[in-house]
């Protein structure tokens, strides 16, 4: 199971990920991202919970702007304006660059140019 959890209340999400397998892309920030066709995000107290129906791995978002930055990733030109159009600071970058890292190595987001290859 993939947790993602704030390091400290309010502050930006990191997700923990199991070790990439090989077959997913590795993740770039300039790329466009896409939330996976067979993952479902159901809205949660806490954030979100992610559902993967191929690999049946879940994902905990404990962090509005991670959720919200997930959900908008298909509207963007590439991860990083992503992160740009949500507000994230500079000094905060690193650590949502790691859980959106840790979301591709699980498979929850996806190459936006894979996405239609993955349904």
């Amino acid at each position: 199971m993939t947790v993602a959890h704030a390091p400290a209340p309010g502050g930006p999400a990191a997700a923990g990920a199991d070790a990439p397998t090989g077959s997913e892309a590795p993740f770039d920030p300039r790329r466009a991202w896409a939330v996976n066709p067979r993952v479902a995000i159901r809205p949660e107290p806490f954030g979100a919970l992610l559902y993967h129906f191929g690999t049946r791995k879940l994902s905990f978002l404990k962090n509005l702007v991670v959720v919200d930055v997930v959900r908008s990733l298909r509207e963007h030109p590439s991860a990083a304006a992503a992160l740009d159009a949500a507000g994230v600071a500079a000094d905060d970058r690193p650590l949502y660059l790691h859980a959106l890292g840790a979301l591709a190595r699980s498979g929850m987001i996806v190459p936006a140019t894979d996405q239609e290859s993955e349904s």
